[in-house]
């Protein structure tokens, strides 16, 4: 393999670390239930999308060439916003409270 590949491997597999990283610590130290799931459903996301990339990238290079990881990242980038946005739709729902007001919320205060 050559230097270059690994490189490229080594780059993906870092910032799929970083992202998970900084996901991980917007759910921990974010406020609020909302600002909570934008962490994990867009830098998590990313994380894990980042390090099947390189995953695709190691096994190519090792002439096994695997489309299990571009399923994998297929359906993470289709579920994951899909599951956030029940989340907030469960959250609306339930009247979850926002540190700051949410649109509908502001809109009633003056009416």
């Amino acid at each position: 393999m050559s230097i270059i590949m690994e490189a490229l491997i080594s780059l993906c597999l870092l910032a799929g670390a970083s992202f998970a990283l900084i996901g991980s610590w917007g759910l921990a130290k974010l406020p609020d239930f909302y600002s909570r799931l934008h962490g994990p459903s867009k830098a998590s996301t990313l994380g894990v999308g980042g390090m099947l990339v390189a995953s695709m990238l190691y096994f190519a290079a090792h002439g096994a060439p695997s489309l299990h990881e571009l399923l994998i990242t297929l359906f993470l980038f289709i579920s994951t916003p899909v599951s956030a946005h029940l989340l907030v739709r469960a959250a609306l729902h339930l009247k979850v409270r926002a540190v700051c007001p949410l649109p509908h919320e502001d809109n009633q205060d003056h009416a």
